[in-house]
C-alpha cells in the first residue's frame, strides 16, 4: 500500500501519516525529518545552505528532494508500501516520481483553511529528537516546555513565526492545483485513487474515513 498525504503545512499530514503508519505497518516518510535529520548530522556549507532555506520558508530543490527519497524508498521497510508526508510538493516531483517507477495507489488531500492553520501552527513546539509535537493550547506538554517521554526541552521551529507560516502557506498554492490536477487525472485513468479529506473534523471521524477509505 503505496499512500501520499497532500495538503498545507500542519493540516495534520504527520498526525495522519503515524496513524496510517502503525496501523498497517508501513513506514512513514517524512521529507521534513528527512531534511532535519541530514542538517543534524552533516555540517558541510551545503547542507547549512539547506538549513537557511528551510528556516527562511524556502522551498529546497527538487534534485535535493529527489535524491534523498529515491535513497529512502530504496530501503527494504519499503518494500510492501510507504506513506509519504510533504512529497512531492511540486509537479516536477510528481513526475519525475513517476518516471523513477515509484508507484502510488492513494492519493488522501486533507482540507482545511488557512485561518485555522496560522492557529495550529503559532504555538507549535517540537521534541526534536523524536520528532514528537505540541503545542501551547491544543496538546500542552505535561511539564511546561519539557517532552513528555523524555523530559528534555521542547523547541520552537524558526520557521514556525506567522510572517514565514504564511511564506510556506503561498508557496503550497503555488503548486498545489498542479499536483491536485494531475492525481485526479490519474485517478480518472485508474492508475490510482484519490480522495478528499475534511481535515477540520476531530481526529477518530478522519481516522474512520481513513480506514474506510483504504479498506478498499
Amino acid at each position: 500500500m503505496k499512500i501520499i498525504l497532500i495538503g498545507y503545512p500542519c493540516s495534520g499530514k504527520g498526525t495522519q501519516a503515524k496513524f496510517i503508519s502503525k496501523k498497517y505497518n508501513i513506514p512513514k516518510i517524512s521529507i521534513g525529518d528527512l531534511l532535519r535529520s541530514i542538517i543534524l548530522n552533516k555540517k558541510n556549507k551545503k547542507y547549512l545552505d539547506i538549513k537557511k532555506k528551510i528556516n527562511q520558508g524556502e522551498l529546497i530543490s527538487d534534485n535535493i528532494i529527489i535524491s534523498i527519497i529515491k535513497k529512502r524508498l530504496s530501503k527494504k521497510d519499503c518494500l510492501k508500501g510507504y506513506v509519504l508526508d510533504g512529497f512531492p510538493r511540486t509537479i516536477n516531483q510528481a513526475k519525475i516520481m513517476d518516471q523513477n517507477k515509484f508507484k502510488i495507489d492513494y492519493v488522501l488531500e486533507l482540507l482545511i483553511s488557512k485561518k485555522k492553520i496560522l492557529k495550529r501552527m503559532i504555538g507549535r513546539q517540537i521534541h526534536i529528537q523524536s520528532g514528537r509535537i505540541y503545542h501551547k493550547i491544543y496538546n500542552p506538554p505535561l511539564n511546561k516546555n519539557r517532552d513528555d517521554i523524555t523530559g528534555e526541552k521542547l523547541v520552537t521551529r524558526k520557521d514556525d513565526t506567522k510572517k514565514i507560516i504564511i511564506k510556506r502557506l503561498n508557496e503550497y498554492n503555488l503548486f498545489k492545483k498542479e499536483i491536485i490536477k494531475y492525481y485526479k487525472k490519474k485517478n480518472k485513468l485508474k492508475q490510482l485513487k484519490f480522495f478528499k479529506i475534511n481535515a477540520k473534523k476531530k481526529l477518530f471521524i478522519i481516522q474512520e474515513q481513513i480506514q474506510k477509505i483504504l479498506s478498499q
